[in-house]
């Protein structure tokens, strides 16, 4: 029988960070869940261990950052940042801190919601932003890797995001049309991301995996 473990979760509170911190819970796999943010969440649970951090100081929590499995979820718009600066300072240097952190703590696995179209050469800042943390990410080492790039995100977010809601009500009619090559460009509900980032973890697979958001939505099925 497998050693219950330990899990860390960056970004609960998110679209699919609050679908996977319930999945974590209610793991067998899981004796300890320590959720890492800014503001505690209103969700009391035994195995559950909320640990406030500013993540302009990360460095100073190495202690708390302790656990087997990491699962990132931190992502931010430009729009919300405020500034491309402040993205990139969420989407790339939160994200690849925190990765940093955890390996040095003996972390085997991390596992990271990225996006479709992470490129680090793109023109585009965003997807730009994305490429630039996988590639670093990757250069660091872990056992195993686990990036996620989901195409348009479906669900309840706490915030309301005016392009990507538009988005949703145009891809959505059109989603039985995308098969073959183009069913990777179908949205995808956040909660489907949440349970594939579970069963990647639960697989215990060494090395460097990637899935687009058609093989997330065969590996969560």
């Amino acid at each position: 029988m497998q050693k219950t473990r330990t899990a860390l979760i960056a970004g609960a509170s998110g679209l699919v960070g609050s679908h996977l911190l319930q999945l974590l819970l209610l793991s067998n796999r899981y004796s300890q869940v320590i959720s890492v943010g800014r503001r505690e969440l209103p969700l009391i649970h035994p195995k559950l261990d909320q640990q406030l951090v500013d993540f302009d100081d990360l460095k100073r929590y190495k202690s708390e950052l302790v656990a087997d499995d990491v699962f990132c979820c931190l992502g931010t718009t430009i729009k919300k940042a405020g500034s491309k600066e402040a993205f990139y300072k969420v989407d790339h240097t939160y994200v690849t801190q925190l990765a940093a952190i955890t390996l040095e703590k003996k972390a085997t696995q991390f596992l990271v919601v990225s996006a479709m179209g992470a490129d680090a050469g793109s023109m585009v800042f965003y997807n730009k932003v994305k490429g630039e943390m996988e590639r670093d990410v990757q250069q660091m080492g872990f056992p195993a890797l686990h990036i996620l790039r989901p195409s348009l995100l479906l669900g309840e977010r706490e915030e309301h995001r005016t392009g990507e809601e538009l988005g949703a009500k145009i891809m959505k009619p059109l989603a039985g049309l995308m098969i073959g090559p183009l069913r990777r460009y179908r949205p995808i509900q956040a909660e489907t991301v949440a349970k594939a980032m579970l069963q990647a973890a639960s697989s215990d697979g060494l090395g460097v995996h990637i899935y687009p958001s058609d093989k997330i939505e065969q590996l969560a099925s």
